[in-house]
């Protein structure tokens, strides 16, 4: 049966790995990014019923007409991936600027919560439906000089936790640690050391079946896919 995912950050590393996996399992995808070129590149290579959009997640305006374009449009979404996602250049807390800390947030926490906000309603309504918050391993431990990082996706943890008490019969988020993944935010981090990992179309290979397969039975849930 052919699906309707949601998915943020279509527009480079794991995302992107995810949108062919996912097209390739013969899914409808539903993207958003922020580089208008890549965006424009997805709807090339993958026209209707595919649909990629220039949204910024962290702009509640964005996101909320967004989703109400996509649900005119069609049934709300069976699952909604919440990958958008970003890091401070490695340093202490101390030296991290305000402006950057700040921004780490509101994108790889409160662009979560804007898309929940926007699709979640009509997957309540519709009785079914899976959200997919992009954690890390630094969700659940910490390392220094990324600070800021770790603080968005331990609440990225906590968001999940505290929603999955909230939903409905029926529904269920699932906090999801990608493990590492040869992407250019692991090697802002770990420079060339990271070319030892999965590339993201290898990864997304495996993930997009394990993420396919998540029930109402994983709600609350806190998985790792190495």
């Amino acid at each position: 049966m052919t699906r309707r995912i949601v998915i943020t950050g279509a527009s480079r590393g794991i995302g992107r790995g995810l949108v062919d996996a996912i097209a390739d399992a013969g899914h409808t995808l539903i993207g958003c990014g922020t580089n208008t070129a890549i965006m424009g590149e997805l709807v090339a290579a993958y026209p209707a019923p595919h649909r990629f959009d220039t949204v910024d997640v962290t702009d509640w305006d964005q996101v909320q007409d967004w989703a109400q374009e996509v649900l005119i449009g069609g049934d709300a979404p069976d699952l909604v991936i919440n990958n958008a996602g970003v890091i401070n250049r490695n340093a202490p807390l101390w030296e991290v600027p305000a402006e950057e800390f700040d921004h780490v947030l509101r994108v790889n926490l409160g662009g979560t919560a804007n898309v929940i906000r926007a699709f979640l309603p009509s997957m309540i309504e519709a009785g079914t439906g899976i959200i997919v918050n992009m954690s890390s391993g630094w969700g659940r431990s910490t390392s220094p000089e990324v600070a800021p990082y770790c603080a968005s996706k331990w609440g990225i943890e906590g968001l999940t936790q505290a929603l999955s008490q909230e939903l409905p019969p029926g529904l269920a988020v699932v906090a999801v640690s990608p493990g590492t993944v040869d992407t250019a935010m692991l090697r802002s981090c770990f420079g060339e050391a990271a070319g030892n990992s999965p590339t993201p179309d290898d990864w997304a290979g495996r993930a997009a079946k394990k993420l396919l397969a998540l029930g109402a039975r994983d709600n609350g849930g806190s998985i790792s896919i190495g």
